[in-house]
């Protein structure tokens, strides 16, 4: 797996990331990464155009946060980050958790591999439903929404929602919280109670955490390769789609990558924040993570796109 800290470099704070083995991989090591000064600077001017770019609609240095993992060697990616270690909420970039940790449990049979389970993995991050995402969450924790619980019973409830989270911190993910279920107009119930009498109340994930878990998926590295392989098939977008919808997953990073590059991603908005995890390949053999969260500036959908693509050009252009 890979493990993602921070280290001061210059013009900001990069990601340090050494390569580890998880249980599945049989043992094998790769060679550790290591924190770019030539990426940092990238990402540093990105986000400091961007930021010019759209003063008059008062965006803020404390409403982005950018993690990047270079995989053009993928035995030794390198890094840079803009504030990749601060927690936010992810929206719908949780469900790429809550595949990982789906596949990690059928690896170690604690799920049975049922076509309805498959079913609504592809669907939670094809089509990001959240009705597929609650299934998958019951699975996962042993738990149900529902009615009111005694105080006993819900923190018992609570304890077990905590199984994805708990999980992860045991694979060196300590800054993240998955244990919610996304909502349209709930939630309800139990996990409203849940909310008003525990803490976390909201999910959390850094852009960091979220690169480095869509560059072990890219990388086959992870639960194993052939499971990754079928995580990427669910990613896959086509950023040269003509899908009317402008909330298309394909249409978050996607118009800036130039012709010919591939995409694979998962989006997650809501009526504050707007994000992307998106895992890119262009025509010439670069590839690279770029997870861009951006918070109270949902609506501007060129947002993400406009720091995507000052980040893109200059990393096509190194050799």
């Amino acid at each position: 797996m890979l493990r993602f800290s921070r280290a001061a470099t210059g013009v900001g704070v990069t990601l340090a990331v050494a390569l580890t083995s998880l249980p599945a991989m049989h043992g094998q090591v790769p060679a550790p990464a290591v924190p770019s000064p030539v990426l940092q600077v990238i990402v540093d001017r990105a986000v400091t155009k961007t930021l010019n770019e759209f003063i008059d609609r008062k965006l803020l240095a404390s409403q982005l946060a950018v993690s990047l993992v270079d995989l053009r060697d993928p035995a030794k990616p390198k890094t840079a980050q803009v504030r990749g270690a601060e927690p936010i909420y992810p929206a719908s970039v949780i469900k790429l958790f809550y595949l990982a940790a789906a596949h990690r449990w059928l690896e170690d049979k604690r799920l049975a591999d049922t076509a309805e389970l498959r079913r609504a993995m592809k669907d939670m991050i094809v089509d990001s439903s959240n009705d597929a995402t609650h299934y998958v969450i019951d699975l996962l924790t042993g738990t149900t929404s529902g009615a009111e619980l005694s105080a006993d019973e819900l923190k018992l409830w609570f304890e077990k929602r905590g199984a994805v989270t708990r999980y992860f911190a045991s694979i060196g993910y300590p800054e993240i919280i998955a244990s919610k279920k996304p909502w349209g107009d709930g939630p309800y119930g139990r996990e409203s109670q849940a909310i008003q009498l525990f803490e976390p109340k909201r999910n959390q994930l850094t852009t960091d955490a979220t690169a480095r878990l869509l560059t072990e998926i890219a990388t086959g590295r992870c639960v194993t390769a052939a499971r990754s392989a079928e995580m990427m098939t669910l990613l896959a977008r086509d950023p040269g789609t003509s899908d009317p919808d402008p909330d298309n997953q394909a249409k978050f990073t996607g118009p800036a990558l130039p012709t010919g590059a591939r995409l694979w991603s998962k989006a997650g908005w809501t009526s504050q924040t707007r994000h992307d995890a998106a895992y890119i390949e262009l025509g010439d053999g670069a590839k690279f993570v770029l997870v861009i969260f951006t918070t109270s500036h949902a609506n501007e959908r060129d947002l993400i796109p406009a720091i995507a693509a000052k980040i893109i050009e200059p990393l096509a252009a190194l050799k």
